[in-house]
């Protein structure tokens, strides 16, 4: 009996696009098995393009977890925005996440005008575990099917898994022959320090009101391994917009500031496996998220 002709390396480049607070990190973190994206129930947590990883025998599946589309309001809303729609651009197939129920954004009508003109596309509804009516998820399909620019609508839960792994099966054919682009093992190509600032971040996002997190950005200023023990050095600068908020970062006596720290420290752990002394410090940048200097410079980059 002639032997099987083994199947030719290919990669499949994704898009995850949809409105703040679909799931997109959820469902990027739940495929990767590893955290590569921070995930709050605010909206607008994800500002920069995350790529996660996974490789399955000779497919490599590379995800884009892209901010979520909204209507902007400063600079940086803009810059978000215009990275989502960039990416379409960059992938062989584009997986859109949609809420289960309500009506469509604005936002997310325009999303769906770019895919009519291009794609390919494959629309995701996600939450299915929140929904009790089957009448209503069927409801949901169709009016997604309507739209005519989606291959398939899948339904699934980032949330415990349902339908999740069946996502590949629906990917794969989108690939192209060729050399894997990223090593095997690898589950997403961010430095180390930016992983480490986003869980920073996060952390000030669960804790702090509503409106101060997104007024903060994160930088790594030291990454230093010590060579005598299995420790890392870890400075981190949290940047807001304004002398009130360094106050409230920092909390009475410092209290705040120390949760953010010691929460960021037990996940900057788990991540790099090895024992981290982390040192962070509040700087006030006025109205950072209006500037595109400062944005340059807080290493926001332009799509």
């Amino acid at each position: 009996m002639a032997k099987p002709i083994p199947e030719m390396p290919s990669s499949v480049f994704v898009a995850l696009v949809g409105r703040p607070n679909v799931g997109k990190s959820s469902l990027t973190n739940y495929l990767v098995g590893e955290k590569v994206a921070i995930v709050t129930q605010k909206p607008q947590t994800t500002r920069s393009r995350i790529t996660g990883i996974i490789t399955k025998g000779p497919v490599q599946y590379v995800l884009m977890d892209t901010p979520g589309i909204h209507a902007a309001r400063n600079k940086l809303d803009a810059r978000m925005t215009q990275t989502a729609a960039a990416s379409l651009k960059d992938v062989d197939v584009t997986l859109m996440l949609f809420e289960p129920e309500g009506e469509f954004t604005d936002a997310e009508l325009r999303m769906v005008a770019a895919l009519q003109k291009g794609g390919p596309a494959v629309a995701v509804i996600n939450k299915v575990d929140l929904l009790s009516s089957l009448t209503k998820l069927e409801a949901r399909r169709r009016q997604i099917e309507d739209f005519g620019c989606f291959d398939k609508v899948l339904t699934v839960s980032a949330k415990d898994g349902t339908g999740c792994d069946e996502l590949f099966a629906v990917l794969k054919p989108y690939g192209n022959e060729g050399p894997h682009y990223f090593d095997d093992e690898a589950f997403t190509d961010m430095p180390e320090k930016e992983l480490v600032a986003e869980l920073v971040r996060e952390k000030a996002l669960l804790f702090m009101r509503d409106e101060i997190p997104h007024g903060i950005a994160v930088v790594v200023e030291r990454f230093k391994e010590r060579p005598d023990k299995d420790l890392i050095d870890i400075d981190v600068d949290i940047y807001c917009e304004r002398k009130s908020h360094k106050g409230m970062i920092i909390g009475k006596g410092g209290q705040m500031l120390k949760k953010i720290g010691s929460a960021a420290r037990a996940d900057i752990e788990e991540l790099l496996g090895v024992k981290v002394n982390l040192q962070c410090w509040v700087k006030v940048r006025e109205d950072w998220r209006d500037s595109e200097q400062q944005l340059n410079n807080l290493g926001f980059a332009k799509p």
